[in-house]
């Protein structure tokens, strides 16, 4: 038996099954039992509030690792982009830009509508005022940014604080960008680490389902049907939110810089899309975004370099969902965010929601960092979001997608690595790209193998025959 024929004979490798969709039937399933009884006995569902709260417990728990580990290995992909010069510093630059406007977007829609108006949960009112005293007992403006300094620097992961777990990252993650090569070992570790903390985090995930069922059981049985209603209305503005965003800030930008319509890479990418919308995570659809950007007609340097940082820096999606949801939490306990909490927030959120990719449960992680860190006594309010958070994944996910998508034609159209034609081909049909092998299917490359040989001889035997010794 040839090497070929035994590597032919070995058993295939069974695919691991992919068992998030269960877990978003049961947050389906969960909702719609919490709602019903909220409606049919709402003595009963005032009762099971505390499954929600038990929840938000396991969610605060993951708050620090999430947030050390998130923003140190944002840091080291920015000293991973910077470090290939042009290309690296334009991205970045970009990104931060964008999910700025993003963030800011989100808060703007979020006060237009105000969701949560009018719901006027109570959540545990002891827990509330204990939280609101810990944070009066900050102080002034001085003693909080006292406070933000840690006693020591592994005090900051133990003891809770975000903000001073946040401020001990980015010393830790500058530290080690300093460090250069030496450094990498380190950040490997911190890597191994945050695959760890999103594990665990994965886990608890799967309790959401307990978790939803008790929040949205207590908060329809307090307020009726308006909770719904309510919840409903955030679902939609954030949809609507992520269309204007890409097809008209994104779409526009495009436009203006590469006289490239985002519709059409909107078809172009039409199956990575469904892709995304199958396993609600924008990862699953990374090694075909990276074959079809250099299909069609970006440089693979480019794309290698803005693709990856753009997945761990640029999470659009992400931005608008964190500040709509903060906002509705706020507007639906009855204590909305005054503008320089909002503005306090936004820039939180800035930091902390770098390098957040991969996993949906680390945006609920950095939304609930943000509340405990400006106003703790919110936090039990993330219990509410949890119903509605898997509803709305998909619509962060496509967001993060289209906007790393037009980064990438964007930064190849600022350092001339495009080539503007074989993209407007490509987006027009004439150069399909081939689903089965992920490479062109263009008359350049449908050369057979006897063809290329030949071609090769002949050009050997022309260099032959015009050289001097020929």
């Amino acid at each position: 038996m040839t090497a070929t024929e035994a590597e032919q004979a070995k058993p295939e490798k069974k695919k691991k099954r992919d068992r998030t969709h269960w877990l978003y039937i049961m947050v389906i399933v969960a909702v719609i039992a919490g709602i019903v009884v909220g409606l049919v006995a709402p003595d009963i569902a005032a009762s099971l509030g505390v499954l929600g709260e038990l929840f938000v417990k396991l969610i605060k728990m993951m708050i620090v690792p999430v947030i050390f580990c998130t923003v140190v290995l944002g840091i080291g992909k920015v000293r991973a982009a910077t470090a290939v010069g042009k290309v690296g510093g334009l991205a970045i630059g970009y990104f931060l830009v964008m999910s700025t406007v993003a963030l800011a977007i989100g808060l703007v829609v979020g006060n237009l509508i105000s969701p949560g108006t009018g719901l006027n949960v109570t959540s545990d009112p002891g827990k509330g005022a204990e939280l609101a005293g810990e944070a009066e007992s900050a102080g002034g403006a001085m003693d909080f940014v006292s406070d933000i300094i840690p006693t020591t620097l592994f005090s900051s992961i133990t003891e809770g604080n975000v903000l001073q777990a946040l401020f001990v990252a980015l010393l830790v993650g500058f530290g080690i960008q300093s460090l250069g090569r030496t450094g990498e070992p380190l950040l490997r570790g911190i890597e191994g680490v945050q695959k760890l903390v999103f594990k665990i985090l994965i886990g608890v995930l799967w309790l959401a389902p307990i978790g939803a069922f008790g929040a949205i059981a207590e908060v329809v049985g307090d307020t009726g049907f308006e909770a719904v209603i309510q919840l409903g209305v955030l679902m939609l503005a954030f949809y609507l939110t992520c269309v204007i965003f890409v097809f008209g800030i994104l779409g526009a930008l495009l436009w203006m810089v590469a006289r490239v319509s985002v519709f059409k890479l909107a078809r172009y990418l039409a199956r990575e899309y469904l892709l995304i919308v199958a396993t609600s995570s924008s990862e699953s659809a990374l090694p075909r975004l990276i074959a079809k950007m250099e299909h069609a007609g970006v440089e693979p340097a480019t794309v290698g370099i803005v693709v990856p940082t753009g997945y761990s820096f640029n999470l659009d999606g992400t931005a608008i969902y964190l500040t709509m949801a903060s906002l509705f939490i706020a507007d639906a306990l009855g204590d909305p965010l005054s503008i320089p909490e909002q503005l306090g927030l936004l820039a939180f959120m800035i930091i902390a929601s770098k390098g957040a990719a991969g996993v949906s449960g680390a945006g609920l992680a950095t939304l609930a960092a943000g509340l405990q860190s400006h106003r703790p006594e919110l936090l039990d309010g993330v219990g509410i979001i949890v119903g509605i958070d898997r509803f709305m994944s998909e619509a962060r996910a496509l967001t993060n997608f289209s906007g790393n998508a037009v980064a990438t034609v964007l930064v190849a159209c600022w350092t001339h690595t495009l080539d503007s034609g074989r993209l407007n081909d490509v987006l027009d049909g004439n150069r399909p790209f081939d689903e089965s092998t992920m490479v062109d299917d263009d008359d350049s490359t449908e050369e057979t193998r006897e063809d290329r040989d030949v071609r090769e001889t002949r050009g050997t035997l022309e260099t032959k025959e015009s050289s001097p010794t020929g």
